[in-house]
């Protein structure tokens, strides 16, 4: 059998590099060498098949096409006789990819990259993409700072044709910024521009931040915030000259200095409109807070043409250009600004889409949507339903997006994409005093009944102090307009002598049901009117407080009230979990009618307001204020309705409901009173990576409850005082709700409580 080498080829190389030959008919193809690859594969990508021809140029383009594919490091083709044989040499697979000494990242992270890079287990081991991942590794670990990082890959051969990969590392430590130094700066302190530096030399808590750790992205965002600082004090010309990052010998310290120009301040002499006012010029004035004469300030210039956009918005007018063009006056260092406005054209919302609802029904999201389908699209009334669909706390994600219609120039879509949550909640409540006391409590609800957006709720209060079974039902579309609808049933009883609080010895036990009705008046408020039947029988003993007894011997042990409320609801908090600007405000009346045994009125009032302090910062306010008192037939209030005040809803480090008037006998009895004051101030932030999850806070509560008549002397009724770390916490298993508090002017006789939590499970 006549055997011919035809070519011994890499690829790209020509035919003549092979021995010549004679074209023949290929009857039969035959392949050698294959270990992994499937004959069909090969056969798939020559150019050439059984019954056709073969010559010199048709064998070198499949020896081309073979070594394309990236499988074999060595290719020939031979000839026997009629039969076309293709040798190859397959390059090996990965068996295993080992990452030796790396403590910098998860290893499933950077192995899912470098899978992406064509680089794992089971794919074909190549040389080239084995340097770029080396290569790419190192680039991840400098962007960390390690800049003294060393990576050695070796590659060991095993059976079957396969090698292992191992990348071996030695990180070294993390270079720290160990100066910033900032020249050309004469109109203001070096240190209050470094102030504005995300990036900073080490401090006592750069071990968590990582802000000493030196980043070109973060630079760049930092020289972004100093040039941003000029322009907003009038510096026009502003510029940053040169930056210069130099790392000592050993790869451990960065020394940054940044050159600036910061040329001269620049007052406004003037502020022109131009183009398509849609809007008159008085509404476009209105909008505009610069003013001739005043300094110049990019973020306000910013600020204007966002406002005159946003409001052209508002008009239909969705993708409105508007835009600033300034005239420098250098000798009299001042600026003269034409707002340019191009509206474009009236835009419409062809449909509103709703993705990502597995429980929740289209249309309890599409009720709480007020940009309509058909109508002019305006950019509030989209921010007010994505701020609607979010505080129905069904979701732990809600976003809006408005994409252009394909094709049109006149038409977006609304696309409303939501992430469900848990919306069943079971919630208990716990707290520790410094004498190992512990009180619990719970309650099971469902606030979205078979997606129906209806809320149900079971409350199972087991705690000594009160024992709870209530139901509660509310449809919050009751009608079409927005009118609520509620149901409450109760038995409760109240049992303080088998308690760990000091509270007025007395037992009580109330039944009863009743409805209301909620109105919405705007977006943001409502009001709604109740009406329940209650009756209660209290047991005192010789041991109770002389007041609960007079009480009880005055107007008898079982007592029928009919209970009428009122309330009237604000609520401009932009988010129903983690809030971080608004305005919430709650004020609510209760009336015992007369026809019941006892006739008296409460009065509460809540205020809290949230202000972002910075990006990551939030400070919260707080107060609440409450009276009441008796009336008609009986002026005296009946005391199981007073008010208490202490635990972790109210003034964190004293027990729940253990602050208040004592008892004039007995000074550790208290008995709740008809008045309370309740304050709170509270610096929050979310943590990196959990920001949407996870809140710490720094708090300080104040309150007291207050009552008419005689207390004890020895008692002291001053607000009291706590601060103290909070961390609210949405987890895997529900809402976690932690206090570490210090009492700041505790007396004798309050039960403190160092740490108090609460805590739910959802289902």
């Amino acid at each position: 059998m006549r055997k011919k080498l035809c070519a011994v080829l890499v690829a790209g190389l020509v035919a003549s590099a092979a021995q010549a030959f004679e074209p023949f008919t290929i009857r039969d193809i035959r392949v050698e060498g294959i270990q992994r690859t499937e004959a069909g594969t090969v056969f798939s990508y020559l150019p050439v098949k059984v019954g056709d021809t073969l010559n010199d140029e048709q064998a070198a383009q499949a020896i081309k096409a073979l070594f394309a594919t990236g499988f074999f490091k060595d290719v020939r083709i031979e000839v026997e006789g009629d039969v076309l044989v293709v040798v190859v040499q397959e390059r090996p697979a990965i068996a295993r990819i080992d990452f030796i000494g790396m403590k910098e990242f998860e290893k499933d992270q950077i192995t899912a990259a470098m899978k992406e890079m064509g680089l794992s287990e089971t794919q074909i081991f190549d040389r080239a993409v084995l340097d770029r991942a080396e290569q790419e590794l190192k680039r991840q670990y400098l962007s960390r700072g390690k800049y003294a990082v060393q990576i050695t890959t070796t590659t060991t051969p095993l059976e079957r044709n396969r090698v292992g990969v191992n990348f071996n590392i030695v990180e070294g430590d993390a270079a720290k910024i160990r100066d910033i130094h900032i020249v050309g700066a004469k109109n203001f302190r070096e240190k209050e521009l470094l102030d504005l530096f995300e990036q900073t030399t080490p401090g006592w808590l750069t071990w968590y931040t990582k802000s000493d750790q030196y980043s070109r992205q973060k630079l760049s965002a930092d020289l972004e915030k100093l040039r941003s600082f000029y322009m907003n004090r009038g510096y026009l010309e502003f510029e940053v000259a040169s930056t210069q990052v130099s790392i000592s010998p050993d790869k451990e310290n960065i020394y940054i200095t940044v050159n600036i120009s910061e040329g001269e301040r620049y007052q406004i002499s003037s502020i022109k409109l131009a183009g398509e006012l849609i809007l008159t010029e008085d509404e476009i004035r209105s909008l505009i807070p610069l003013k001739p004469g005043q300094v110049f300030s990019r973020e306000e210039l910013n600020n204007t043409t966002k406002l005159v956009a946003d409001k052209l918005s508002e008009r239909g007018y969705a993708f409105a250009n508007v835009n600033a063009a300034p005239e420098l006056d250098k000798e009299n260092r001042q600026v003269a600004f034409t707002i340019f406005v191009d509206p474009g054209k009236r835009v419409y919302v062809r449909r509103v889409n709703v993705t990502g609802n597995t429980r929740t029904r289209d249309e309890v999201i599409r009720r709480e949507m007020r940009q309509m389908e058909g109508g002019w699209y305006n950019a509030d009334q989209v921010t007010v339903s994505r701020q609607r669909v979010d505080k129905l706390d069904y979701f732990s994600d809600v976003t809006v997006e408005t994409p252009p219609v394909p094709g049109t120039a006149d038409q977006v879509d609304v696309n409303v994409n939501v992430t469900e949550k848990p919306t069943g909640n079971i919630m208990l409540g716990a707290g520790f005093s410094k004498e190992e006391k512990v009180m619990l409590s719970g309650s099971i609800s469902q606030n979205n009944i078979f997606g129906s957006g209806k809320h149900l709720t079971l409350g199972l209060n087991t705690s000594k102090l009160n024992r709870v079974l209530s139901l509660s039902y509310t449809d919050p579309y009751f009608t079409v307009d927005g009118i609520s609808q509620g149901i409450d049933v109760y038995h409760r009883t109240f049992k303080p002598t088998s308690s760990t609080i000091d509270i007025g010895d007395y037992e009580s036990a109330s039944t009863g049901a009743g409805i209301r009705f909620g109105f919405p008046i705007s977006e943001r408020e409502s009001i709604g009117v109740g009406l329940a039947v209650d009756h209660t029988k209290i047991d005192v003993y010789s041991q109770s407080p002389w007041r609960y007894q007079e009480f009880v011997s005055e107007y008898g042990k079982s007592n029928i009230t009919l209970p009428a409320t009122a309330w009237w609801v604000s609520d401009g908090k932009d988010s129903a979990i983690f809030p971080t600007r608004g305005v919430y405000q709650r004020a609510s009346a209760e009336v015992a009618l007369p026809g019941g045994d006892l006739q008296y009125w409460k009065l509460t009032y809540q205020y809290q307001r949230y202000f972002p302090v910075s990006k990551r910062f939030t400070l919260m306010l707080n107060g609440e204020v409450g009276i009441a008192d008796g009336f008609g037939k009986n002026d005296e209030m009946p005391f199981y309705k007073n008010f208490y005040v202490g635990g972790i809803n109210s003034v964190r480090g004293y027990a729940s409901s253990s602050l208040g008037p004592a008892d004039e006998y007995d000074e550790d009895e208290r008995l709740g009173g008809n008045r309370k004051v309740v304050g709170n101030v509270e610096l929050l932030w979310g943590l990196p990576g959990y920001d949407k999850s996870l809140r710490m806070g720094w708090f300080f509560d104040a309150g007291q409850a207050y009552n008419k008549g005689k207390k004890h002397k020895d008692y002291d009724d001053r607000i009291r005082m706590s601060t103290g770390l909070s961390l609210s916490w949405i987890s895997p298993i529900g809402p976690l709700k932690f206090s570490i508090a210090n009492p700041l002017n505790d007396q004798k006789g309050d039960d403190t409580e160092t740490f108090q939590f609460q805590m739910g499970s959802t289902f």
